[in-house]
């Protein structure tokens, strides 16, 4: 499996970016997939996750209401619109999948793409 992010950039505080994440080689047919961040000299953290039907949605509470994940299946492909950026989510983005819907669980995302980056000026 390969995952590769596109999308990232640099953008004024307040300003809306958004990622996409396209999938390829072997898949789950009922996968999930997820966002999450690494900000220099701190953690990963997680972002937002959705299941394979779109019916299963989680955020982390610093984005809530801000950005928003979506997926088309027909293509493969995973999406997370980002608006009202503040300089606090500046980071790494990374989109990952697991075998199923695993929610925040960093452990069960077995594949992971190589990041872009996002950049909120103030």
């Amino acid at each position: 499996v390969q995952l590769v992010e596109s999308g990232g950039g640099l953008v004024q505080a307040g300003g809306s970016l958004r990622l996409s994440c396209a999938a390829s080689g072997r898949t789950f047919s009922r996968d999930g997939m997820g966002w999450f961040r690494q900000a220099p000299g701190k953690e990963r953290e997680f972002v937002a996750a959705i299941s394979w039907s779109g019916e299963s949605i989680y955020y982390a509470d610093s984005v809530k209401g801000r950005f928003t994940i979506s997926r088309e299946n027909a293509k493969n492909t995973v999406y997370l619109q980002m608006n009202s950026l503040k300089p606090e989510d500046t980071a790494v983005y990374y989109c990952a999948l697991a075998a199923y819907y695993s929610g925040s669980n960093y452990k069960a995302y077995g594949y992971w793409g190589q990041g872009t980056q996002v950049t909120v000026s103030s």
